[in-house]
Order: structure tokens, then C-alpha cells, then sequence
């Protein structure tokens, strides 16, 4: 077999991107539709959280209002937080939740926190000034039972302006939510420090 030239190699490498180029092009041209999606990041991995903040900071890139409602982790002062404070009125940040429930270990303050936090969300949503709105840790109040997950779908679905994304976090995302959802991924855990004896560290997990 000859071997081939630098030259036929790229020759062949520009002819096939080509074809894929074009290809791409016309799957693309397909896609026509705008709408406000709901998205669920949930699983056992890290990043579900983090995945929904890059895309918070990529909103506020093209400048358009985004809103936060944290339901469990009010309690903490993240980097995120204190960057997100610089932006302004284009950002609305609600820390309505009072820690993890093994922390509160008081299920009525939990249940009560959990349905201020949903109504400050509904308001926030149905008002559509904020085009992309991050429902943090939603997914472990329904996992708890705290609010009823068919009722979150059903807003989400129903009511959510047509014109508003929402991301929903968590794990253990409830089966309703998924299939509603217009994107999902799950996060799946290969290695953790933590299982090695390395407490959460400043700029990687606050």
C-alpha cells in the first residue's frame, strides 16, 4: 500500500469536512423552531448545579435578565453568588431555602420554606421579565415530597410564558419532569474527593 502524501491527506481530510459541512448545514436547516425550553439536570454526579450556572453566565453574556430561586442552598455563600451580584439588575437572586433537611431536621419549616420558595418561582416565571430562570435544587424538595411534583410540571408546562427558559436541578429528578422536559442530562458519577476524605473546596464546589 502507498503511503499518502501530507498533501493528499489534507486534500482528503478538506473533501470529507466538506461533505459533513454540508450534510450539517442541511439538518440545521430544519430546525426552525423558537421556544423557551425546560431543561432538568439531575443524577449522582457533580456538576448539575455548575452546568446551569455556566449557562445563567452565558445568558447575562447576550445580556438578557435571569433569575435564580435556590430551594436548599441559602444557607451557603458561593462564588457564583458574588458574581452574579455584579451584574446588577439583571439578575435576580432568591435564597429561599435554609440548608439541606438533615440540617433543618424540622420537616414543617422545610415544607413551609419549600412552598415559599415555589410561589416566589411561579411569580417570577409568569411575570417573563427574566427570560431564563434557574430553579436550584428543585428536584430534592419534590424528592422529599415537599411539593407536589405534578403540580410543578403542570405549571411548567402550562403557565411558563412561551418566551422563558427554566432549568430545574437535583437528583433523583422525578419521572414526570423528565418526560415534560425538553433537554435533560444526567450527571454521572465516576470519582468523587469527598470518598476520599477531601472536604468541598473554595472555587470548585462553593
Amino acid at each position: 500500500m502507498t503511503e499518502q502524501t501530507e498533501e493528499e491527506l489534507n486534500r482528503r481530510h478538506a473533501e470529507k469536512m466538506k461533505k459533513k459541512k454540508a450534510a450539517r448545514d442541511k439538518i440545521l436547516a430544519t430546525k426552525t423552531i423558537e421556544k423557551g425550553l425546560l431543561i432538568v439536570h439531575t443524577g449522582k454526579g457533580k456538576g448539575k448545579s455548575t452546568a446551569a450556572f455556566g449557562m445563567i453566565f452565558r445568558a447575562l453574556g447576550h445580556g438578557m435578565p435571569v433569575a435564580i430561586v435556590q430551594f436548599v442552598k441559602g444557607k451557603w455563600q458561593t462564588g457564583e453568588r458574588v458574581a452574579l451580584e455584579k451584574f446588577g439588575d439583571l439578575v435576580s437572586i432568591n435564597t429561599m431555602g435554609e440548608g439541606f433537611t438533615w440540617e433543618t431536621q424540622d420537616r414543617q419549616r422545610d415544607l413551609a420554606a419549600a412552598r415559599s420558595a415555589w410561589e416566589r418561582a411561579k411569580a417570577i416565571i409568569v411575570e417573563g421579565k427574566h427570560k431564563l430562570v434557574l430553579l436550584d435544587e428543585l428536584n430534592i424538595v419534590l424528592r422529599y415530597d415537599y411539593l407536589p411534583a405534578q403540580e410543578i410540571v403542570d405549571f411548567l408546562t402550562n403557565e411558563k410564558p412561551a418566551d422563558v427558559h427554566a432549568i430545574v436541578t437535583g437528583r433523583n429528578a422525578p419521572d414526570a419532569l423528565i418526560e415534560a422536559a425538553d433537554l435533560v442530562t444526567e450527571m454521572e458519577m465516576i470519582k468523587h474527593p469527598f470518598r476520599s476524605g477531601v472536604k468541598a473546596q473554595v472555587g470548585i464546589e462553593f
